[in-house]
């Protein structure tokens, strides 16, 4: 199985900054992309940013575009997001998500346990 640690999260004071980590490990064949969600309070759960392990192609939530940016290290299996300028709206439990497949093993989605994030106002 793929094991996810995130880390990072916390509380902050809005116009603040944090940054997530998220490192994958287990018998990984390959990745093909790794990102971000989030569930605020009574929300559903909604894509921040994903990253391509093959060209690096990034996508972000209109939301956090130009405040957050992703980014990888693939000798690490690690993903990274920094955010800055958070808002009170980017409260939310932050998982990490990897799509990868294992060794013998066909495509998954794995969920790490998530972070929380407070912005406080």
């Amino acid at each position: 199985q793929v094991q996810l640690v995130e880390s990072g999260g916390g509380l902050v004071q809005a116009g603040g900054s944090l940054r997530l980590s998220c490192a994958a490990s287990g018998p990984i064949f390959s990745i093909n992309a790794m990102g971000w969600y989030r569930q605020g309070p009574g929300k559903e759960r909604e894509l921040v940013a994903t990253i391509s392990s093959s060209d690096g192609s990034t996508n972000y939530a209109d939301s956090v575009k130009g405040r957050f940016t992703i980014s990888r290290d693939n000798a690490k299996n690690t993903v990274l997001l920094q955010m800055s300028s958070l808002k009170p709206e980017d409260t939310a439990v932050y998982y990490c998500n990897v799509a990868a497949t294992l060794w013998g093993s066909i495509p998954y989605n794995y969920w790490g346990q998530g972070t929380q994030v407070t912005v406080s106002s």
